[in-house]
């Protein structure tokens, strides 16, 4: 299983960004999908969470700026921020904790995108 991020780049502060991760090879369901972030020097922190029927959880910084969503018909997981601030710079990583394959329920991680927000 492969997740892919995309979506990253260089913006202001006070702009969004939507930030994508695609899901590919081969499983049968994934479970919970989510987006993690590790900003310069700070340990990889959870941003939001979100299961297949489409119950949320969302760190305290990421509620009322951020919204995750899914498509479980593309197997992909979306993170809209609005309103970023320099301290959202980071590298933004995609994850499942659970997808179902024929090895078993395995956790997946994408390899990251960056987001820099600049003041």
């Amino acid at each position: 299983v492969q997740l892919q991020a995309s979506g990253g780049g260089l913006v202001q502060a006070g702009e969004s960004v939507r930030l994508s991760c695609a899901a590919s090879g081969s499983f049968f369901s994934i479970d919970v999908m989510g987006w993690y972030r590790r900003a310069p020097g700070k340990q990889r922190e959870l941003v939001a969470t979100i299961s297949p029927g489409g119950s949320t959880n969302y760190s305290e910084t990421a509620k009322g700026r951020f919204t995750i969503s899914r498509d479980n018909a593309k197997n992909t997981v979306y993170l809209q921020m609005n309103n970023l601030k320099p301290e959202d710079t980071a590298v933004y990583y995609c994850n499942t904790p659970s997808a179902s394959t024929i090895w078993g329920e395995i956790a997946y991680w994408g390899r990251g995108t960056l987001v820099t927000v600049s003041s």
